[in-house]
């Protein structure tokens, strides 16, 4: 498996003029740690992550003075725009660790742990297509056939069918997601040899059915394994709070 295997398409982003109150709702809302920054052109500007907003000091308060004294003028101004800046812009963190699509699930976990980060933006010549969380990592992992023991791989001399085109069932399946019932963009689809695994949160029982029906009607779908959960009342509110606004 690669990252275009597993990785959330649908991604929630910010634009840079994006309000830091709008960005803070926008976390809340979909149930994430950090959200992308990106230009009116999906190039990736940056990232926001809980952290950066949780480190902006009280209104009337700030930094110590002996640590203000310690920065150079430079470093002080950029600290100063992050405790005070109004836009995702003045927060981000701009040093943004990415990915390929044509990363592997090995190469993806070794750049979490060697990074110690949450999660990866995946880019295509720039734009920003899809991103890898520990969980997608996690789902890929689990989706994964077990490897062949070698008294298996002995006696597996005889050629088998080919295999289904997994790539094409996702796409297959996230496309009607997206585009015929319009679920909320927490839903991820892994296919592993046909088998279809669906991870996320739907908001009813009767969605919850749908997305599996979806799943269950894809061309060349071998099985299907359902994860999802129905999201509490509180969440489901959440999703619509803007609609109420």
């Amino acid at each position: 498996m690669l990252a275009k295997d597993i990785m959330t398409t649908r991604v929630v982003t910010v634009l840079e003029n994006t309000p830091i109150e709008e960005v803070a709702r926008t976390l809340l809302k979909w149930r994430i740690s950090a959200v992308p920054v990106v230009d009116p052109n999906q190039r990736l500007a940056g990232i926001v992550s809980e952290g950066d907003l949780l480190l902006r000091p009280e209104p009337g308060s700030d930094r110590s003075w002996w640590l203000s004294n310690l920065l150079e003028p430079e470093a002080r101004a950029r600290r100063y725009a992050q405790a005070h800046g109004r836009l995702a812009k003045d927060v981000m963190t701009t040093s943004v660790i990415t990915a390929k699509e044509t990363d592997t699930l090995a190469k993806l976990a070794a750049m979490l742990e060697e990074h110690r980060i949450k999660r990866v933006p995946v880019l295509r010549r720039g734009q920003l297509v899809g991103i890898v969380s520990r969980a997608n990592l996690l789902h890929g992992l689990a989706a994964a056939p077990d490897l062949p023991t070698p008294a298996a791989a002995r006696t597996a001399a005889a050629p088998k069918p080919s295999a289904p085109d997994d790539p094409a069932i996702r796409a297959t399946i996230l496309n009607a997601l997206h585009n015929e019932i319009n679920v909320p963009g927490a839903i991820n689809v892994i296919v592993s040899n046909g088998v279809v695994d669906l991870w996320g949160g739907v908001e009813t029982e009767a969605q919850r059915q749908a997305v599996r029906s979806v799943a269950e009607n894809a061309p060349n779908v071998v099985a299907v394994k359902d994860h999802l959960s129905v999201l509490p009342a509180a969440f489901r509110q959440l999703l619509h709070v803007d609609e109420s606004d």
